[in-house]
């Protein structure tokens, strides 16, 4: 790691949710473009219009005060098809962006895969089949060779959880799948692809860090009982564990394999996989922090995921039961939470920051944090105290954790602006800065823009940011 770096104050985006262009630039099919078209969805064909739009984007960050801006990379826009060959088109398209990073001085922080899959791939088995782990691989490779010049922050995957447990297991995400079996077997090629990936920086002596982005949830129980502590921990390796151990330690959860294998085939988890995995240790962990996961022992029932893609119409909705193993606990009535039922819940940052850093003695990045809510853009510049004040608590946990011995070296605000939210559209607005989706993809800053970038500028000057009415 490089430990001259200043600690990013940034934001975030990822392709498919920000880029649009879907058929522009000799951009391939993605495995979200068949699903969302094919069933009739609202989906991410302009979605923010970045692609058009990123140099006014990236200034407007710098303007903030911002020295960080973390995006991910389209697969199927760099990479044509099963062969491996390059698009020269697309990249053209990240060599501009990542250009205009450094010509406005913000860091560019890259991911290579953000849940958008080339449907070619999918077309193959997606993750089920081994081949697009080694596909991975090559696509990782062709991203340090043309950017590693002027990329020193490299992460494999975001969120391995989600869009695998939503592909394979919930089935509201593509593939659609809802089987538990292969789900185990797409979770381990994910992490196998990610050893490839690392492995692969490693093997051509870029310089920089390469680590991983997991939607962490740190567990908590209901209460001190053996039988809580002990879906605490069936949670914690659902939740985190065969992720953040697999990535950091190159071991995966012995428990956990115990486990499935006595109810699946994992013969696909060979010596040499395992060997790979070993090798394959990341330099740092990104983590997405939305909310805890707080469980009770499971009771009975068949093994049950429900999730809100709809916002507050159907807030109370979710349930996440997981057969003999727990049941996370959604509806608890002193909750506090957004109108999508997500828990607001900063002090688990600080304790979940605490306990990574005593697990794995690695540098930690919040890769990203915010909320979503849907918000009339029309009027001018959005009042979004309820931003500010989420971006405040969340940031004080942060502190307290580094006070603690936590190694924390950036935030990132999701999102840098409005973008298309998967399932739930673009209704459901993350952003800095508004974007008219339905007047010419307009820009405005929002209120709580204007507070990042006094606070970033506190922050760098040493003078503690002060409300109006402080000074």
């Amino acid at each position: 790691m490089d430990t001259t770096a200043p600690f990013f104050w940034g934001s975030a985006t990822a392709s498919y949710q920000c880029e649009g262009a879907w058929q522009e630039g000799g951009k391939a099919e993605s495995m979200w473009d068949r699903y969302l078209h094919e069933n009739d969805l609202e989906n991410g064909d302009v979605a923010s219009d970045h692609y058009h739009r990123y140099r006014e984007d990236i200034e407007t960050m710098a303007k903030g005060g911002q020295n960080a801006y973390r995006f991910s990379l389209s697969w199927p826009r760099i990479i044509k098809n099963r062969e491996g060959e390059v698009n020269e088109e697309g990249i053209a398209f990240y060599n501009s962006l990542i250009d205009t990073c450094h010509e406005f001085g913000v860091e560019p922080f890259v991911t290579i895969y953000h849940w958008d899959l080339p449907q070619y791939w999918e077309d193959e088995g997606g993750w089920l089949n081994e081949e697009t782990a080694h596909a991975f691989e090559h696509y990782a490779r062709v991203c340090f060779d043309r950017f590693g010049d002027r990329v020193r922050y490299w992460a494999t995957f975001n969120e391995p959880k989600w869009f695998v447990m939503s592909g394979y297991l919930i089935g509201n995400y593509p593939p659609a799948l809802q089987d538990p079996e292969k789900c185990a077997h797409a979770a381990f090629n994910v992490m196998y692809a990610s050893a490839l990936g690392v492995k692969a920086f490693r093997a051509g002596g870029y310089e920089g860090s390469i680590g991983i982005v997991h939607s962490f949830g740190p567990v908590d129980g209901v209460d001190d009982t053996l039988e809580t502590k002990i879906a605490m921990r069936f949670a914690d390796n659902y939740a985190n564990n065969w992720i953040l151990d697999t990535a950091a330690t190159g071991e995966l959860p012995i428990d956990l394999l115990t486990d499935l294998n006595r109810r699946f085939d994992l013969s696909y988890i060979t010596p040499d996989k395992l060997q790979a995995l070993r090798e394959g240790t990341v330099d740092f962990l990104g983590l997405n922090y939305y909310s805890r996961v707080l469980v009770r022992p499971y009771t009975d029932g068949e093994t049950q995921l429900v999730v809100n893609n709809s916002g507050s119409a159907f807030k109370g909705s979710q349930r996440v039961v997981i057969k003999g193993w727990f049941e996370q606990v959604l509806d608890d009535p002193n909750m506090q939470t957004t109108e999508w039922g997500t828990e607001i819940y900063p002090d688990g940052l600080r304790r979940g920051l605490i306990e990574v850093t005593r697990r794995y003695h690695l540098p930690i990045y919040i890769t990203e944090n915010g909320i979503g809510v849907a918000e009339d853009v029309s009027q001018g510049e959005v009042q979004d105290d309820y931003r500010i004040a989420f971006m405040k608590d969340h940031i004080a946990a942060i502190k307290a954790a580094q006070e603690a011995g936590a190694d924390v070296g950036g935030y990132f605000v999701w999102s840098t602006f409005d973008l298309y939210s998967w399932k739930n559209g673009c209704r459901k607005r993350y952003g800095l800065v508004a974007v008219d989706f339905e007047n010419g993809y307009t820009r405005t800053p929002k209120k709580s823009y204007r507070w990042y970038r006094d606070f970033i500028a506190g922050e760098q000057t040493g003078k503690p940011y002060q409300e109006e009415g402080q000074r």
